[in-house]
């Protein structure tokens, strides 16, 4: 009997970028260790980013979006999500103060983490509470559309996720929130393959791709035209078992540097679990 594939969860990720000057790398992304106790990707580098919250779909918001928004926009939810997620996650806001126009400023943000970020993660307020008492602007329009994949079928709880990238606002510290995420780094792409090569870090299959995406890139401004103007393949991986092991294989369309891999031990429903 074949089993039903877990229902899919819309979720939204965010890869902050910034330039760098490093011998092997022209270009840096900000990434968070996730908690062990999380139940999806425990203790692995990855960016910031989670489910879509009820909140982020209230049509209220559109009082909180930059001029010209596409209100039909079928990602503009997963947007606002990426901005949600950012500040909790890692306190940066893409956000404008609507009086001003402009960004919201570090000391600003300070204030505004202080005051809703733990209520907002335990999902007692959403960020339109926060937008409407604080006059922001959300500003989805700094955010290209970079990659999108779904879980495979075999995994117990499944995700729909958009990746999004932006630059990272040139005043503002990222730095990890100590509860869903317990460390955090600013790290070049080749950087971040060579740590996992050499067991330094733990990086998932989609991560790992959309790094070493990022190699193709020679500043963070690059990347953000670049992927903006690029038509984003999903990919939904599937198994493949041979003698040699089992495999995850994704569309060539997604022109990602390579279509099969080898399964994470992670990701593998038949893995015992210690």
């Amino acid at each position: 009997m074949t089993k039903t594939p877990a229902p899919l969860k819309p979720a939204a990720t965010v890869l902050l970028v910034r330039n760098c000057d490093k011998p092997s790398d022209k270009l840096e992304v900000f990434m968070v260790v996730r908690h062990h106790q999380i139940d999806f990707a425990s203790g692995a580098l990855v960016f910031p980013g989670g489910k879509v919250d009820a909140g982020d779909l209230k049509a209220e918001l559109v009082d909180h979006l930059p001029a010209g928004t596409d209100l039909e926009d079928p990602l503009l939810s997963f947007k606002i999500a990426s901005i949600r997620e950012a500040f909790e996650e890692c306190h940066v806001l893409l956000a404008r103060d609507k009086a001003s126009g402009e960004m919201v400023k570090p000391a600003k943000i300070d204030e505004l983490v202080e005051k809703y970020r733990r209520e907002m993660q335990a999902g007692d307020i959403d960020i339109l509470a926060m937008a409407d008492a604080e006059n922001l602007e959300l500003a989805t329009d700094l955010l290209a559309h970079y990659s999108h994949w779904i879980t495979p079928v075999f995994m117990p709880k499944r995700f729909d996720t958009h990746f999004f990238i932006a630059m990272a606002p040139e005043e503002q510290l990222a730095f990890h929130d100590g509860e869903e995420s317990v460390d955090s780094v600013w790290i070049g792409p080749n950087e971040a393959i060579q740590g996992a090569k050499d067991s330094k870090y733990t990086i998932i299959f989609p991560t790992m791709m959309n790094i070493e995406y990022l190699t193709r890139f020679n500043s963070a401004e690059e990347a953000v035209e670049k992927s903006g103007d690029t038509p984003t393949v999903t990919v939904l991986p599937e198994v493949e078992v041979t003698p040699e092991g089992k495999f995850l294989n994704i569309p060539a369309e997604a022109d990602y540097s390579l279509t099969r891999r080898k399964i994470d031990p992670m990701m593998d429903p038949d893995q015992k679990k210690t």
